[in-house]
């Protein structure tokens, strides 16, 4: 049986770093499975998996050569060490709304949800009647908020995340971290209507139909790319309470759709589009 790894590396860009991983991993008898790189206003960030037949890897020197590597590429290095077949775990971001939080756990999805972060205590009841590990982060200071959470996504072997109305915004450094693997649920029609009042800006346009975007983060607020879309008409005299009810409900259906086209390993980005394979 083979024993699996997956090895990020972040940092300021500079030559040779494909190749000295690679070398390194290739003396450990390595096999690379697949291989993820890019750079992007001078930051280099690389997602790499790679095998091993479990007699020709030793984890003690494989992380002690990734750390030594570390320091003398003045970069960022983690390796998370998987099993084959292990179910993907993922973690889900919430504010205080709750109704794509309750559709998730309430699909089948071929994932285990292993946490869930809010930047409210309360919805950690919400959480606890799941039995799922909950934790509070204040937001108020968002660095401090970012660092914390990542703390938390690499403590329970997070694999992607989902922003379930999670009303903050990641920055560069976060989002980073997790290239196509944060999916969010947009209000509105993208590239229509960004920003946090899409409703509010969709019926006071007066547009005839509405709806609402899944799609990956990116380092660009509301411009990654476009996973799923759903959308349903504005019936005349229909309120603004009216309009934000009927999006609702679209949310968490179209938020699930685009997790389990993702879990599918049915999409592809290429040149920032989605293209389902």
């Amino acid at each position: 049986m083979k024993l699996f790894a997956t090895i990020t590396v972040i940092g300021r860009d500079k030559t040779g770093v494909i190749a000295r991983v690679t070398a390194f991993l290739f003396e450990q008898h390595a096999n690379i499975e697949a291989l993820e790189e890019q750079v992007t206003r001078g930051q280099f960030s690389m997602t790499l998996q790679a095998s091993w037949a479990r007699s020709e890897c030793s984890e003690a020197a494989l992380r002690a050569g990734l750390d030594a590597l570390a320091k003398s590429l003045g970069m960022e290095i983690k390796v998370r060490l998987t099993e084959p077949g292990r179910r993907q775990r993922f973690a889900i971001m919430v504010t205080k709304e709750t109704h794509c939080f309750d559709a998730l756990l309430a699909a089948r999805l071929t994932a285990e949800p292993a946490l869930v972060i809010g930047n409210y205590a309360t919805f950690g009841e919400r959480a606890k009647k799941h039995q799922l590990p909950f934790a509070h982060v204040d937001w108020a200071d968002r660095t401090t908020a970012e660092n914390e959470a990542l703390r938390l996504l690499e403590e329970h072997e997070i694999d992607f995340v989902v922003l379930a109305r999670f009303m903050k915004i990641l920055s560069p450094n976060f989002v980073w971290r997790y290239k196509n693997k944060i999916i969010n649920i947009h209000p509105s029609l993208l590239p229509s209507f960004p920003g946090p009042q899409a409703y509010r800006q969709a019926h006071e346009s007066g547009v005839k139909i509405a709806g609402v975007t899944a799609h990956f983060v990116s380092m660009r607020l509301d411009e990654g790319p476009i996973i799923a879309q759903g959308a349903f008409p504005i019936q005349p005299g229909m309120s603004l309470k009216d309009l934000t009810a009927a999006g609702q409900k679209l949310e968490a259906k179209v938020l699930v759709k685009a997790v389990k086209l993702y879990l599918g390993k049915r999409l592809d980005v290429y040149w920032g589009v989605v293209k389902e394979v």
